[in-house]
This record gives structure tokens, C-alpha cells and sequence, in this order.
């Protein structure tokens, strides 16, 4: 195989993904692109051509607030909107401790700054609040008529 220039780096960062993609390595969503830089020792700049590519190859989509997914897989909604259904999915009451940004992190997939952006939303809707010790639950959002919420 030739040397690549540094030029074609992103290609090389774009095949590795694409096989990982095709051998079912990542199923759905892909890891973010700080996570990509570090496993492929590469600049965000590349990454972010590599996912380009990938993307005008039709083989991954980009949700704002969401990521990077393999197209046709995942859950498409805004980290905000998934964080807000744990408080009705996970049981959660008010008074109760909201997860931590580390857990939410893993659990979504997203970057810390995503998830910070969602918590300030949710903040700013008082469905959690800060306290001494991390968040906790202050309202549970309404559901639409429906779904167990109040008839319009």
C-alpha cells in the first residue's frame, strides 16, 4: 500500500469507520467526535472530514443535538428530549436526585457539552434544579393528551 499524504488522512479515519459500520462494530450511534479524535490520534478537523464523507456517501447522518448515527438506525431526538423522558421512563419523583452529567454522557452517547446544554434547558424549564449535591428533580414534564397527560 502507498504512504498516504497527511492530506488523506480523514479517508483512512473515514475506511476504519466504514468497516466498523459494515462488521456491526458500531450499530447505531457513533461515538463522538472528541472519543474519534482520541482512538484515531488524529485533529477534530479530520474527523469531521471523515465524517463528512462517510455522510455524502449516504452511509451516516448528523442530528443536530444528537450526533452522528448509521443512517436509517437510532433515535434521532435531541439529547434534551431524551434526558426529559428519564424523568417519567426512569421512575423518577420530584425531590429525586437527576443522574449525573457522567451518566448521562454514557447513556446517550453525547459529548459533556451536550449534555450541559440539555441540563441548562431543563433547568430553564424548572423540571430539575441545582442543589448541594449535584441536580435534582423539580417537576415532571406534562405528557401530551393521549398519554395519561390532561385532555385539551
Amino acid at each position: 500500500m502507498s504512504q498516504t499524504s497527511p492530506r488523506d488522512t480523514y479517508l483512512q479515519v473515514a475506511d476504519s469507520l466504514r468497516q466498523k459500520i459494515r462488521v456491526g462494530e458500531i450499530g447505531e450511534g457513533l461515538p463522538s467526535q472528541a472519543k474519534l479524535v482520541s482512538a484515531h490520534s488524529v485533529s477534530r478537523s479530520t474527523i469531521e472530514r471523515a465524517l463528512n464523507a462517510l455522510k455524502a456517501e449516504g452511509l451516516i447522518e448528523s442530528v443536530q443535538g444528537a450526533g452522528w448515527f448509521v443512517a436509517g438506525t437510532g433515535d434521532r431526538r435531541p439529547v434534551v428530549e431524551k434526558m426529559t423522558d428519564l424523568l417519567g421512563a426512569d421512575g423518577l419523583n420530584v425531590g429525586d436526585p437527576f443522574p449525573t452529567e457522567k451518566d448521562l454522557c454514557e447513556r446517550f452517547g453525547a459529548s459533556r457539552t451536550a449534555v450541559r446544554s440539555a441540563i441548562a434547558q431543563m433547568e430553564g424549564q424548572g423540571l430539575i434544579a441545582k442543589v448541594k449535591r449535584g441536580r435534582e428533580v423539580r417537576a415532571l414534564p406534562a405528557l401530551p393528551a393521549g398519554q395519561g397527560g390532561p385532555a385539551e
